[in-house]
C-alpha cells in the first residue's frame, strides 16, 4: 500500500529475448580420451588411469549438480504450520457501517449470501487472524465465455461478472466466521481516470489497484492489457482472459484483507518499522498473500470457468512472469515467489495456507 492508499500489483516481466540461432546447436564437443602413442605400455596404463580419474570427477560433478537442482526448485510448496489456537486476548475488530452498494454488485440477491453468524470477538492479527479458520472457497459456478481482453466492453463485463462470483465464494466463508462482509466497488475505464486514491492507473504504471478508502478496485482495461510506456501489459504474457481475471482476484484479495483486519494490522506494523528494508519485507508478505487468495478463487471456479489443466499451467507461467523487476521497488515479491504463492493458493485452497506471515523469508523475498 502506498502512502496515498493504493494497493497495486507488480509489473509483468519484459518478454524473453528471441533465441539466438547461432546457439541452437552450441553443445560442447564430447570429450574423447587421447590415443596412446605406439610402443609404450606405461603410456597405455597412464591413459587408462586418466580416463578412470576423469570419469570419477564427472560423476561427482553430476551428483552435485543434481543435488543443487533439487534444492533450488522455484515452485515447491510452502510449509505452513497447522491452524494455530485462537486467543480471545488478541485485538478485536469492530466492522464499520456498511456503505451503500455499488451498481456493480447491486444484483446480488440475499439468498446467494450466507446469513451473518453470531457476533464474536475477531482476531485481526497477521499470524493468527480469524480469517484463517474459514477453510477453502466453495465451488462456484462461473462460466467466463470467450470474451476478448482487447475489447473494453467485453473485458469490463467479464470483470463485473466474475466479481459477483468472488462475492458468492468469499461472503459465504467470511460471514460464517462472524465477519461483516460487503462487496467492493469497481471503477473500470478504457483509458484512465481519477478516484479516491488518485489517478488510475498510476502515472507510468499499467496495473489495477485497490483503494481501501472507499473499498473500490480501479483499473484501466487498455493499460492492463496493452501496457503503458516501458511497462508491458498482461496481454504480452497471455491473451487468455484468465490472466487478467486472476489479477482482479488478487485485488479482491486486498478487499478480503481489508474486511478481516489484516490490512490495518499490516499498515500499523509497517508504520512502526524503522527501516526501508523492513517495510518492503512486510509489503511483500502482504502482496503475496493477496496473490494466494486470488489463486483460491481461480481454483473455486476451475470446473465452470473453466480452468483446464492446460489453462492452469498458463496461470502458473503467468505468475512466473510478474513481480519485482530491476528498476522497481522490491515490494511485491520475486517472480519465482509470485509463482510459488499462486500455486500454494490454487493447490491447497485453504485460507490458513495463505498465511505468508508465518512463512520463511526465502519464500517471501
Amino acid at each position: 500500500m502506498r502512502p496515498g492508499g493504493q494497493v497495486p500489483y507488480g509489473h509483468p516481466a519484459p518478454p524473453p529475448p528471441p533465441p539466438d540461432p547461432r546457439q541452437r546447436h552450441a553443445y560442447p564437443p564430447q570429450w574423447q580420451p587421447p590415443r596412446p602413442r605406439s610402443g609404450g605400455a606405461g603410456a597405455i596404463v597412464g591413459g587408462i588411469l586418466g580416463v578412470v580419474a576423469l570419469l570419477f570427477v564427472g560423476l561427482v560433478v553430476m551428483g552435485a549438480v543434481a543435488k543443487n537442482s533439487r534444492r533450488s526448485d522455484p515452485v515447491s510448496p510452502v510449509a505452513i504450520p497447522p491452524l494455530p489456537t485462537f486467543l480471545d486476548s488478541r485485538p478485536s475488530y469492530t466492522p464499520t457501517a456498511e456503505p451503500r452498494r455499488t451498481t456493480a454488485s447491486s444484483d446480488i440477491s440475499e439468498d446467494t449470501i450466507a446469513p451473518p453468524a453470531r457476533v464474536r470477538t475477531l482476531n485481526t492479527s497477521l499470524d493468527n487472524n480469524t480469517l484463517y479458520r474459514a477453510g477453502g472457497l466453495p465451488r462456484v459456478n462461473c462460466p467466463a465465455g470467450s470474451a476478448s481482453i482487447y475489447s473494453h466492453s467485453q473485458l469490463k463485463a467479464l470483470i463485473l461478472k466474475t466479481s459477483r462470483c468472488m462475492d458468492r465464494g468469499w461472503s459465504q466463508i467470511m460471514r460464517k466466521q462472524g465477519m461483516n462482509w460487503r462487496p467492493p466497488g469497481y471503477a473500470l475505464t478504457a483509458t484512465k481516470g481519477r478516484g479516491a486514491c488518485g489517478d488510475f492507473p498510476s502515472p507510468g504504471s499499467m496495473v489495477p489497484y485497490y483503494c481501501p478508502r472507499n473499498t473500490t478496485i480501479y483499473a484501466s482495461t487498455r493499460a492492463m492489457v496493452r501496457g503503458v510506456g516501458d511497462s508491458g501489459g498482461y496481454g504480452s504474457i497471455t491473451d487468455w482472459h484468465g490472466g487478467v481475471i486472476s489479477m482482479m482476484a488478487h485485488e479482491y484479495g486486498h478487499h478480503v484483507q481489508q474486511l478481516s483486519g489484516l490490512s490495518d494490522t499490516w499498515w500499523q506494523k509497517s508504520l512502526r518499522s524503522s527501516s526501508r528494508s523492513g517495510k518492503l519485507a512486510l509489503s511483500r508478505r502482504f502482496e503475496l498473500q493477496a496473490t494466494c487468495f486470488g489463486a483460491m478463487f481461480m481454483r473455486s471456479v476451475a470446473a465452470s470457468y473453466p480452468v483446464t489443466p492446460a489453462r492452469r499451467n498458463t496461470l502458473y507461467y503467468f505468475y512466473s512472469r510478474v513481480g519485482d523487476w530491476p528498476g522497481y521497488p522490491r515490494d511485491h515479491g520475486s517472480p519465482a515467489n509470485n509463482n510459488r504463492w499462486f500455486r500454494q493458493g490454487y493447490e491447497k485452497n485453504k485460507a490458513f495456507q495463505c498465511n505468508t506471515w508465518l512463512a520463511p523469508s526465502s519464500s517471501t523475498s
